[in-house]
């Protein structure tokens, strides 16, 4: 009995060419969000060493994988009578729950508490990568898709560290951040321009029409759409921070025309001049009260490793460069950026302290009342709102920098911590932001992702 074989396959055939593209192109794509997944729910890491802090950092060498870590919090909200942790002989209270997205504060001179309530808007444009992360972040609390565009008006009536009365105070904003009062006009700074307001003490809403005194480039990379504004002392200048529009000048030079740094106009909106440039993402502005000399805080580039390039605090004097895009801390070359520039590099400046990588530093505050201890007065309390690309979590706390002669002087040391469950892991009850002195001497701390401000006081 003969049994009919099948026909073998000729050993030549193959796919065709642009199936075998396609395959591998499928493959890489599942590859690359395998990895991206699995960083994110296996993070890694080691908690950051403490001598890469201060005036005098011991960096690490940049690692940047082929995968970015990408670490986002999990935001999870405040539990039924939790709060923040401040050190012994302080108390904290709940100023007030119920925002939507506090992210900056300002104090009246009567008392009042300004809060700018807004959001980042995470935009469905950009590489399929960036969208990618953007959805890996989606509860991370800093893009819920809206923002309320909205100051509204905290009054604490009885002095007991709870506002009491609650009334929006300026409404249809875009994205405002900063505020800053000089006379009767209250300056206010949204993403795409500075505006001015009329206002009189005590007022609790403000119904005058607005002027735009000065344009600004809108948006920016991840959430470097912030506008902070500073009077100088002797109410002739405003100060403004503008953010870099990419990580490391990605989208070209011209992206980043009056970016990166800290603009200075006259109070009417003229005489625009660079003060302090090379900041990737300048925040936090404030004057150090012995020297009267403007600093901020700045949150450096992304995607060099966990460790590197520390976020800092630092002098902006006038023609003060920090290097952003081509180096960081001083001449450290980032070869990413094209192309080079080593006559800029030359000029780059080191900031004066490191506060580590990723803690993504934003608010900025000399404490100048006198509530309390000796020991924290005219020292810098400092709102580091969390990592996003750190395997071990980082920031999530206010700290407080001692200083000395006008200058810093000591380590960093935590001041209002317990924002997350257990360090380095990826939940968080809430992310800290702005940081003031209310007039009582008290500090009052801005939690976007708790949508909340809390009140650190003396017991």
């Amino acid at each position: 009995m003969s049994v009919e074989r099948m026909p073998r396959r000729s050993a030549g055939r193959r796919w065709p060419r642009w199936r075998r593209i396609v395959l591998a192109a499928v493959l890489v794509v599942f590859a690359l969000v395998g990895a991206v997944a699995y960083t994110v729910t296996n993070p890694s890491g080691d908690p950051p060493d403490p001598a890469g802090l201060g005036a005098d950092p011991r960096l690490a060498a940049p690692d940047a994988p082929l995968i970015p870590t990408t670490n986002p919090a999990n935001v999870v909200g405040w539990p039924q009578g939790r709060t923040p942790t401040a050190p012994p002989g302080f108390a904290v209270t709940r100023f007030a729950g119920g925002l939507d997205h506090p992210r900056w504060l300002h104090a009246l001179p009567n008392g009042d508490v300004l809060v700018a309530e807004s959001d980042t808007l995470r935009s469905a444009d950009g590489s399929p990568i960036r969208r990618l992360f953007n959805w890996l972040r989606r509860n991370d609390g800093s893009g819920r898709g809206a923002s309320a565009n909205r100051i509204t008006l905290l009054r604490d009536t009885n002095g007991d560290g709870v506002a009491d009365v609650r009334t929006p105070f300026l409404e249809n904003l875009n994205q405002p951040f900063g505020m800053a009062l000089l006379g009767e006009t209250l300056y206010v700074g949204n993403t795409d321009g500075v505006w001015r307001y009329p206002y009189q003490p005590g007022q609790t809403r403000v119904t005058a029409a607005g002027e735009k005194i000065l344009p600004l480039p809108a948006g920016g990379y991840n959430n470097h759409w912030t506008r902070n504004i500073l009077a100088s002392r002797d109410g002739t200048k405003l100060y403004v921070t503008v953010g870099s529009g990419s990580n490391v000048g990605e989208n070209g030079l011209d992206n980043e025309v009056r970016r990166a740094g800290v603009l200075e106009i006259n109070p009417d909106g003229t005489g625009e001049r660079v003060r302090a440039s090379g900041i990737r993402n300048p925040n936090g502005l404030a004057v150090e009260p012995v020297s009267g000399v403007l600093w901020t805080v700045a949150n450096e580039r992304d995607l060099l490793g966990d460790d590197v390039a520390p976020d800092y605090l630092t002098r902006a004097r006038d023609g003060d460069f920090y290097g952003w895009p081509w180096s960081y801390w001083g001449q450290h070359v980032d070869d990413r950026v094209q192309p080079q520039r080593p006559d800029l590099v030359a000029r780059a400046q080191r900031p004066d302290y490191a506060l580590g990588a990723h803690v993504a530093a934003l608010g900025l505050s000399f404490y100048d009342g006198t509530a309390f201890p000796e020991r924290y007065r005219g020292g810098a309390f400092i709102g580091e709102h969390g990592s996003w690309n750190r395997g071990y979590s980082v920031g999530f706390k206010v700290v407080y920098v001692p200083f000395r002669d006008g200058m810093p002087a000591g380590p960093p040391e935590d001041f209002l911590t317990g924002f997350k469950p257990d360090a380095g892991s990826g939940e968080t009850y809430g992310r800290p932001v702005g940081v003031i002195t209310d007039r009582a001497g008290g500090l009052l701390v801005a939690d976007d992702a708790g949508d909340a401000v809390w009140r650190v006081g003396v017991r």
